[in-house]
């Protein structure tokens, strides 16, 4: 028996402005979606999606921990971290280190979503 990740969905406010985080600033392409009754998008990562749900989120959006790494979070790889991470910081997306020492990073999607980024 073999078990994979197909897809992870998260919740969104704006779907246009989680398309420019997801999208455009990581890169993620944009695949067909089909109409579900409410908006939103389906991302392409090799074999594997992200859904993004424009639905009312039931989590807070505050509180949550400073470092993306002690939250629920997606972990993504990059095979050029600096260069991603650059790009961040400079569209105003806050990116802190790993703490474990690994080359990854840790940010939040427009909705404070918290994104791992892994240098591969």
């Amino acid at each position: 028996m073999s078990i994979r990740i197909h897809h992870v969905s998260i919740l969104v406010s704006d779907t246009a402005g989680a398309l420019r985080f997801y999208r455009d600033l990581l890169g993620i392409a944009e695949t067909q979606r089909p109409d579900l009754g409410f908006p939103g998008a389906w991302l392409q990562l090799g074999g594997q999606q992200i859904h993004l749900l424009e639905l009312p989120n039931p989590d807070p959006a505050s509180g949550r921990p400073a470092h993306g790494g002690r939250d629920r979070h997606l972990a993504l790889t990059s095979d050029n971290l600096e260069a991603l991470t650059e790009r961040l910081e400079r569209a105003g997306v806050a990116c802190t280190r790993s703490r474990s020492g690994r080359a990854a990073i840790f940010c939040r999607d427009p909705d404070g979503n918290a994104v791992e980024i892994i240098g591969t």
